[in-house]
């Protein structure tokens, strides 16, 4: 067994495709529209589904923003040089909402941005 994908809605699939795409450097996968059920699927990552989970981005046609609730934390994406990239992040007018810095009681260091639907994600700089 192996993970293959986390699923999260969005409401403006473009504005969330180039987030993903040119902020975060994913590769947009493959894009399906089903009209018949009023949604498109777009699928975004750092490698070939095959071999590495990715995100599927969820846009249903007539829902143009969704509440965040309390259940869901954030997606984890690993990354060389965590304060060029919350730099460039910074600079495309995105939200970082934790400076990048040692995590908490450890010595990881970790930033958090907010998506364009305002998921959060967290960034942890690989050694």
């Amino acid at each position: 067994m192996r993970l293959l994908h986390t699923m999260i809605r969005v409401g403006d699939l473009d504005q969330s495709i180039d987030f993903y795409t040119r902020i975060l450097s994913m590769k947009l996968l493959r894009r399906k529209d089903y009209p018949a059920g009023r949604f498109t699927l777009a699928f975004v990552g750092y490698g070939d589904e095959s071999e590495n989970a990715v995100i599927e981005l969820t846009h249903n046609w007539d829902t143009s923003a969704y509440e965040q609730g309390t259940a869901f934390g954030h997606i984890a994406i690993g990354v060389d040089d965590i304060y060029g990239i919350c730099e460039r992040i910074r600079a495309a007018g995105c939200t970082i909402t934790r400076q990048p810095g040692p995590m908490k009681h450890g010595t990881t260091v970790i930033a958090f941005v907010k998506d364009v639907d305002g998921y959060a994600i967290e960034l942890i700089e690989r050694e």
